[in-house]
């Protein structure tokens, strides 16, 4: 009888926890995002947070803010303004909870900021670094 409700309190504990896969394939079980960063005001007033999933598939604004702009866009960089970039494509929003889909293969030890660019201006809004 222990067993069973061992391996039922087991059972739940593994189905309440979040999972996913690894860049191998490995099952994670966490829901503690793999980097984590606080926007910062460039050309134009920017605030909230983002964070990279444990898989690294997922980047997620959390109570995201800027202003409206002309083709702004998201992007993986290596510094703010960076021609060394990894786009995850239009900025979805100027005020919310937004998430965007992060290429395989991205490599986060080159890739630590991300940039909200503003094309038309050749400026970014705002940045977080990744930490």
């Amino acid at each position: 009888m222990k067993k069973i409700v061992f391996l039922i309190g087991l059972l739940f504990f593994l189905t309440s926890c979040s999972s996913s896969e690894d860049d191998t394939g490995n099952v994670i079980l966490s829901s503690t995002p793999f980097k984590t960063g606080n926007f910062v005001s460039g050309a134009h007033p920017t605030s909230g947070s983002v964070s990279v999933s444990p898989a690294k598939k997922t980047l997620s604004f959390k109570n995201f803010k800027t202003d409206n702009g002309p083709l702004l866009v998201v992007y993986l960089s290596t510094s703010v303004g960076s021609v060394d970039f990894v786009s995850l494509g239009d900025l979805k929003g100027i005020e919310g909870d937004y998430s965007y889909n992060i290429p395989a293969n991205t490599d986060f030890s080159k890739y630590t900021f991300v940039d909200i660019w503003c094309i038309a201006a050749s400026v970014s809004f705002g940045h977080a670094e990744l930490e």
